[in-house]
């Protein structure tokens, strides 16, 4: 059995609202081991078993779109259906949509890390949801920076299905070259961000 890319990650079980972006979080950050992006590659599932369910691969099908290539059984329960091959922004409502792009945009090519602050539309039979989202840049098997490692964690009752989602809060962080001296640099997070 192969144990190269497995992390004990107990130690960033910090976010007792939401472990599984910090497990991810952490598990990425190891896996670059000093290097700007890790490769898709690289990622085994075992590293994150705990929040496999609310993990996903995302490839960059075009500016501003990406589709599911992997996606755990969380994300199917929040569509109602099967979310594999689906684009990212399926999760967002159309105003989340447009700010789903941009963020994209800046994930695969600044290289930077995500994080979104959702809270889900509300109806009859749709609770209240709040949830956040992780996107972490990879590199695809030609190095370019195409692939990213996402997360989603959710907090409430899902209900009635589709549950799509609105961005309350986002917080860019830029990557940089020098990744050993200095492994991000933090963009202030917008109004609103927990």
């Amino acid at each position: 059995m192969d144990t190269r890319n497995i992390i004990d990650m107990s130690a960033f079980l910090q976010d007792n609202r939401h472990p599984a972006i910090r497990e991810v979080e952490g598990y990425w950050q190891a896996l670059r081991a000093g290097r700007l992006v890790p490769r898709r590659s690289e990622v085994d599932p075992r590293g994150i078993e705990r929040a496999l369910e609310f993990a996903f691969i995302l490839e960059r099908i075009a500016p501003g779109l990406a589709r599911m290539r992997i996606a755990g059984s969380h994300l199917s329960e929040l569509m109602g259906m099967e979310v594999r091959g689906m684009p990212l922004s399926a999760f967002f409502t159309p105003d989340g949509r447009a700010i789903c792009g941009e963020v994209l945009e800046q994930v695969f090519d600044t290289p930077a890390v995500a994080e979104l602050k959702l809270e889900a539309e509300r109806g009859m039979g749709k609770p209240a949801v709040e949830a956040k989202m992780l996107l972490l840049p990879l590199k695809s098997d030609l190095g370019d920076i195409t692939r990213a490692l996402g997360v989603l964690s959710t907090q409430g009752e899902i209900g009635r299905t589709p549950r799509r989602f609105d961005v309350m809060g986002q917080r860019i962080s830029k990557l940089l070259d020098d990744t050993v001296a200095a492994p991000k640099v933090p963009a202030a997070p917008l109004t609103g961000f927990a």
